[in-house]
């Protein structure tokens, strides 16, 4: 049977919170074993809830955690290490000197003094790739300034271009800052322990919340940078595609998607508007987008006379992007999450695995997120 991409590789994980975590759980999830060490009191989301969840500890007690820290923490074992405890210090750079990868999401400069910084650690272990997680990165003029992710949402201007046109800015729903930085992080580690196999050296990652929020601008940026003018909120339409957007249905909202113009011409056929497609204001997708107020509301007239789930069906019938808002409990009960196997519960927690599949390679999802000290490190006799 094959083995997990990352058997065999060790990180050792001084990080919280979201971000610097989610790298670890990604390398879990790959095969990777991943140590947390926590500072005695644990790591903050253990006591972001509710909701809790409590189980069994290894000692017989009990042990009761914020179901965030589930969802950015399962794999990795515990450790608990007082950095101002000389003996816990000597032996966590002991545990690094065999490790491959560090994670640490500190504030700039904030582990030199305990020796945990990259310059430290690489003299006793020249292959360590060191990964470091900040809000602006390891120099710039706010590089020691802290950052946490709505801060930086409203700083990448992702905030400026959600929500209504006419209401107050937005932001995403989940702390999505933090987990581009994670996954940008994992592209970063691996990349570097690919490097590592040609010239035998690991190296420092500078990861920052603010480069990766505006690098993920994508389409947006590059329609300011080339176009020149700034883009704002559009409610729930696309700054480049017509028809893309929310439409109404007798009994609700669904989404119509249509990325040519075979496509419109298709949901024209389905709302029994064809000769909207034979329009030159409305037959390609750039005179679409200049004429996005006139078309928009005579194709939601049409898709308000009809049931959503009528009208879903007759779309994808014809070929035509289409489907519902789910909420979560939806999203989670769509057959095909079900198909793919999305949801797990290991250890009885019920979770979500990581979305990357394999042909041969396993992932790891046999582990939930570890109670606080418990696994085979631990820095106290």
């Amino acid at each position: 049977m094959a083995e997990p991409a990352l058997k065999g590789l060790r990180v050792v994980e001084l990080a919280r919170i979201l971000a610097g975590p989610w790298i670890g759980q990604t390398l879990a999830d790959l095969g990777a074993e991943v140590i947390k060490v926590e500072a005695p009191e644990g790591d903050d989301t253990r006591r972001w809830g509710p909701p809790f969840i409590e189980r069994p500890r290894a000692d017989g007690g009990t042990e009761t955690v914020a179901a965030y820290f589930h969802a950015a923490n399962r794999g990795k074992r515990s450790a608990i290490c007082d950095f101002n405890d000389p003996g816990d210090l000597d032996r966590l750079k002991t545990l690094i000197d065999d490790a491959d990868v560090v994670i640490e999401n500190f504030k700039l400069g904030g582990l030199r003094r305990f020796g945990l910084d990259y310059d430290s650690l690489s003299a006793r272990n020249p292959g360590l790739v060191y990964a470091s997680i900040t809000g602006f990165g390891q120099d710039g003029p706010r590089a020691a300034q802290p950052g946490y992710d709505f801060l930086i949402q409203g700083m990448s201007g992702i905030m400026d271009l959600t929500g209504d046109p006419g209401g107050e800015p937005q932001k995403v729903g989940v702390a999505w800052i933090d987990i581009f930085t994670g996954l940008y992080g994992t592209i970063a580690v691996q990349a570097a322990l690919a490097e590592r196999a040609r010239s035998g050296l690991g190296q420092h990652l500078d990861l920052s919340l603010l480069d990766c929020g505006v690098a993920v601008l994508a389409n947006q940026a590059t329609n300011y940078l080339l176009g020149g003018a700034v883009p704002h909120r559009l409610g729930n339409a696309h700054p480049n595609i017509v028809p893309y957007q929310l439409f109404p249905a007798s009994d609700g909202h669904l989404i119509i998607a249509c990325g040519n113009d075979r496509q419109f011409a298709a949901l024209c056929r389905v709302l029994e508007l064809p000769d909207l497609a034979q329009d030159p204001e409305f037959a390609t997708n750039p005179a679409r987008v200049a004429n996005r107020d006139r078309l928009v509301p005579l194709l939601a007239g049409a898709t308000r006379r009809q049931g959503r789930a009528s009208l879903i069906a007759a779309l994808e019938a014809a070929g035509v992007p289409g489907g519902p808002v789910n909420d979560v409990a939806e999203a989670l009960a769509e057959p095909q999450i079900a198909a793919r196997g999305l949801r797990i519960a290991p250890e009885g927690i019920a979770g979500l695995r990581s979305p990357m599949r394999f042909s041969r390679s396993p992932l790891v999802t046999d582990r939930a997120a570890p109670a606080l000290g418990a696994g085979e490190w631990r820095f106290r006799d």
